[in-house]
């Protein structure tokens, strides 16, 4: 891949945030239910994360990037249960129509919710491993220079795209009435809670195939 490491992250932070999945779905979720800034946040906190592997593949920390594959396991578990969970606390979530004050969470919390689930998923840093050297990307042996570089574009790219979608989204909850937003929030807890336990499913097959 041709060009400069920046527009090779942009590219490759959009190759991540676009597909549809558990986080997506949360983001999607508090655009609606809270409002399109608290679904932005939250997407800000994903895209902390995917920068973090993006970083740690680059600049070839083996020693950050062994640690999390070898405790790949507990880490698919850990986020398999409280992607359940989530989805239970949000099918169970009482909506309130736009323009009422009510206890929404924190942006800060938004932020590190979102950046934690995210990270407990080393899948993303095997995707940097694996799949992003076939872009064409040369990710070991590089600068602090280069890496900041490639690792702003990743940024970068997964924010623009969080704003854009959340953004849109959330413009949407004004004309949603609160019955529409009770069944957005079942949706949502229902297909959320589905990946989780889909998750730990694919992570026990895994195992005892390996056994």
């Amino acid at each position: 891949m041709e060009g400069s490491l920046f527009i090779q992250g942009i590219i490759i932070g959009l190759t991540l945030a676009v597909p549809v999945g558990p986080i997506s779905l949360l983001c999607i979720q508090r655009s609606i239910s809270d409002g399109r800034l608290h679904g932005i946040i939250s997407g800000i906190g994903v895209a902390s994360s995917d920068s973090f592997y993006a970083a740690v593949s680059f600049l070839g920390l083996t020693i950050i990037s062994g640690l999390i594959m070898t405790q790949q396991y507990l880490f698919r578990f850990l986020a398999g249960i409280v992607l359940i969970f989530v989805g239970i606390r949000v099918f169970l979530s009482i909506p309130t129509a736009a323009g009422t004050r009510t206890g929404h969470e924190t942006f800060l919390k938004d932020y590190l919710s979102m950046a934690a689930i995210a990270i407990a998923n080393p899948l993303t840093l095997l995707f940097f491993l694996v799949i992003v050297p076939g872009f064409g990307v040369v990710i070991h042996g590089n600068s602090l220079l280069s890496a900041m570089e490639f690792v702003a574009g990743v940024f970068f790219g997964s924010v623009v795209w969080w704003i854009l979608l959340c953004g849109s989204v959330g413009t949407m909850r004004t004309r949603i009435s609160e019955q529409n937003l009770r069944l957005i929030n079942r949706i949502s807890g229902i297909l959320i809670s589905f990946f989780g336990a889909a998750m730990l499913l694919l992570l026990v097959i895994t195992v005892g195939s390996g056994a």
